[in-house]
């Protein structure tokens, strides 16, 4: 047939000078795979097959944008599917559908349905605003990549901008949302694999810095001293004296509110949303503390807080303002901070030797990192902690004034008690 071409198959040549006729017609080339020659000029790439009795035809795409070398590669990939019984057609319609499937799942996409999740997980606002911040400085380089297509080098490169500013802690942090973000992808059928799991090791790995904090019982005393005489305003000279006493988080004793406080059971029941784990926690209330919450001059009717902002009611003391009383106390941001009373707290309560470690730990609300552990310490020590709780308040005092120990009212000497 005349424009057929030999037996050995097509040269780059003849396709390229295959011009159009009044009808349709083919030029063979090898394996089954021939150029269908429009009138309209147009050239496509075509195999014709048959599969479980049936005539099929599978196009390859059309020339010039796909090449004589192209084509036969397609070709040798559908012969590939044909011998397992696979439809090539078919294959190449579900190739298309996940293709674009994978074009509208983007890393932003999926990282703002994963944060949507986290909302209805009720995580706390800072993190949810911390999380939103954190992916943001991805989101340049591989927001609007397929979630599928995104390469590990990609992301290095993005978090190799976050360590050129010497934010080697952010860096971590990000690399480590990212693979939370993959992982979610993965779940819901939208990537094979974390890619951020091949960047361990690449990342500068930042010298640990513990929070600062006062651990020496002398110095404690001088803190303690420190603070009851404190000149500032009177809610924040509470505020720092009750998270001696409590050493909760200082985000969580910012957000106490008046409904949280049973005075009569002498409890303080801090909700699950408002703790870092998501989970209810109690602190018993030392004689200190309760006289201390009855020196506040207001109610839940003038403010739900117990340390409300003196700029608006509705909202809670600033998170600066504790620590910036320990600057005015002279004590250094490499001294001491508000959550540094935590680590006060736990060192000496520790070293006392005689409160049961998991009693301490419950009082600090930390998770037991040993799965196994965890699931048969689930006791709450709270009798324990009762106890702990009213002698640690005696101890700050103890330090505070010496051997003997004093259970003031605000602003007050009071009279001296024997530490027992």
């Amino acid at each position: 047939m005349p424009g057929e071409s030999p037996k050995s198959g097509l040269s780059a040549t003849a396709v390229d000078r295959a011009r159009p006729r009044d009808k349709a017609y083919k030029l063979s080339d090898r394996d089954g795979l021939y150029l269908l020659v429009k009138p309209s000029g147009a050239r496509y790439w075509r195999m014709n097959f048959k599969l479980h009795q049936l005539q099929r035809t599978a196009s390859f795409g059309r020339y010039p944008e796909v090449t004589l070398a192209e084509a036969r590669q397609r070709l040798l990939e559908a012969r590939r599917l044909l011998e397992q019984g696979i439809d090539p057609v078919h294959q190449a319609k579900l190739d298309k559908v996940a293709a674009s499937i994978a074009a509208n799942n983007t890393f932003r996409s999926v990282a703002l349905e994963w944060l949507e999740k986290m909302r209805l997980e009720e995580k706390s606002a800072k993190s949810l605003k911390k999380y939103e911040w954190q992916l943001g400085l991805v989101m340049p380089d591989i927001g609007s990549r397929p979630i599928s297509q995104i390469k590990a080098h990609e992301i290095l490169l993005s978090l190799k901008k976050i360590e050129n500013s010497r934010k080697f802690y952010t860096a971590m942090s990000v690399r480590a949302l990212c693979g939370q973000v993959f992982r979610f992808a993965i779940s819901t059928a939208r990537a094979e694999r974390d890619v951020c799991v091949d960047l361990r090791g690449a990342l500068v790995t930042p010298k640990i810095v513990h929070r600062p904090a006062i651990t020496m019982p002398k110095q404690v005393g001088a803190l303690m001293r420190a603070i009851y005489e404190y000149d500032g305003g009177r809610q924040t000279a509470i505020a720092l004296r009750m998270l001696a006493y409590t050493f909760v988080r200082p985000g969580e004793l910012r957000h106490a509110e008046w409904k949280e406080f049973d005075l009569e059971r002498e409890v303080w029941i801090i909700p699950p949303e408002k703790m870092k784990m998501r989970r209810p926690h109690s602190i018993p209330l030392s004689q200190q503390v309760l006289a201390l919450i009855r020196e506040i001059d207001h109610d839940e009717n003038f403010s739900k807080y117990l340390f409300p902002s003196i700029r608006s009611t509705s909202r809670p003391l600033s998170d600066n303002t504790i620590n910036a009383a320990l600057r005015r106390l002279g004590y250094k941001k490499d001294e001491m901070t508000a959550h540094g009373f935590r680590a006060t707290a736990a060192t000496l309560l520790n070293e006392m030797g005689i409160w049961n470690p998991d009693a301490v730990e419950r009082q600090l609300a930390h998770a037991e990192p040993n799965s196994v552990r965890r699931a048969y310490t689930r006791g709450q020590h709270w009798e324990e902690r009762v106890r702990m709780m009213q002698h640690w308040s005696d101890y700050l005092d103890h330090l505070r004034c010496g051997a003997e120990i004093i259970r003031p009212k605000f602003g007050e000497k009071g009279p001296k008690l024997t530490l027992v």
